[in-house]
């Protein structure tokens, strides 16, 4: 595998509407583009909103239903049952299966029941204390999202996080989770199990507030490995994401823009999702190894392209080498023009005629 591949997650999210067979079409299409992952999300509304939260306004436009959360998230939500045929459908497509919890007891039933090996914390989640803990207790790898975020916030969280895989019986504390956070110990344990993705939680996001560099940023702050969670609409910022060198790609996609739900309207649809991915494994490839040097490619055009040191008119044996009997011209198999003042005032080892390649 080329070194520099990015792992692509498809975001299904709940653009499945509820219905197990659609999300199975998402799997097919996911494994159809050349995607590593396919992402679901798993909750019980109940214990994700309460009957007075609100729809974000996104929300309202793209489904045009004037609802509560709870009741758009009870219409979206899959059964834990429905898991295992997903899981299943995966393995048969050979893509990794992934799923967000939102809630505690989602979160067991994907470590203990479907035994997940890796978990991703939404950026909504961020500063839910108790909820960072509980992954981290899992001693999992978590790819952890920070849309909406500010880098204290982004630090209090690894600091929950570190604690948590260092010292998961312990009582909690915000000093406690500073002290792991900068210690030898907290350092390495993120290195080795945490990626952060840069996102910006709004859906479709504006192009003015993707901030790519903040990615960059992020990866400075903290030194550990990095990503991106894309909400705009097109494959371009994605694809730029990739030469900022994001390890991690997520995007949303979908079997049809025009489908009801919140989340349709700023993913991608099928063909999208396979010229994104293509374009992806493009720029993998184009960056390389960071090693500059002459590619294979180019080792036959250096005789071709370079210049030598040549004889601009006949020089006779024992004739002084000048600017005026010496020239730089095509091809590049003699003496290299990086010698030119070397032999500048030298005299002539033999004669040469006007044309011919200096060797002295």
């Amino acid at each position: 595998m080329n070194k520099n591949h990015v792992l692509v997650i498809a975001e299904a999210g709940v653009n499945h509407n509820g219905d197990i067979e659609l999300a199975k079409k998402l799997i097919d299409v996911a494994a159809e583009a050349g995607a590593d992952i396919v992402k679901f999300q798993t909750f019980k509304a109940k214990k994700l909103a309460s009957s007075t939260a609100k729809q974000a306004e996104y929300q309202k436009i793209n489904t045009n239903i004037s609802e509560s959360q709870l009741e758009m998230l009870e219409r979206l939500e899959l059964k834990y049952d429905d898991h295992f045929s997903l899981v299943e459908h995966c393995k048969a497509r050979n893509i990794k299966f992934l799923s967000t919890a939102f809630d505690e007891e989602s979160l067991n039933f994907l470590t203990q029941e479907l035994e997940q090996k890796l978990l991703k914390i939404p950026s909504g989640e961020l500063t839910n204390a108790p909820f960072l803990l509980a992954h981290a207790k899992t001693n999992l790898d978590i790819i952890l999202s920070t849309g909406m975020s500010t880098l204290s916030e982004i630090e209090m969280a690894l600091g929950i996080l570190a604690f948590g895989y260092l010292y998961p019986d312990s009582v909690p504390s915000r000093q406690k989770f500073q002290e792991v956070l900068y210690s030898e110990e907290g350092k390495a344990i993120l290195k080795e199990k945490v990626t952060i993705l840069h996102c910006t939680t709004e859906y479709p996001a504006p192009l003015e507030e993707i901030n790519l560099n903040a990615m960059l940023t992020i990866r400075d702050a903290f030194k550990l490995k990095i990503g991106y969670s894309d909400h705009s609409q097109g494959i371009v910022v994605p694809i730029a994401a990739v030469s900022l060198s994001a390890g991690i790609i997520e995007k949303h996609f979908t079997l049809n823009r025009n489908m009801d739900g919140p989340d349709h309207k700023a993913s991608l649809e099928p063909q999208e999702l396979i010229e994104m991915i293509d374009a992806i494994r493009k720029v993998e490839l184009a960056l390389g190894d960071g090693i500059k040097g002459p590619q294979p490619s180019e080792v036959k055009n250096k005789e071709i392209a370079r210049k030598s040191l040549v004889a601009e008119t006949n020089i006779s044996k024992g004739e002084k080498l000048t600017k005026n009997n010496l020239s730089v011209k095509r091809p590049g198999n003699g003496m290299s023009a990086l010698n030119y003042w070397d032999v500048l005032g030298k005299s002539a080892s033999r004669d040469y005629e006007s044309g011919d390649l200096i060797d002295e």
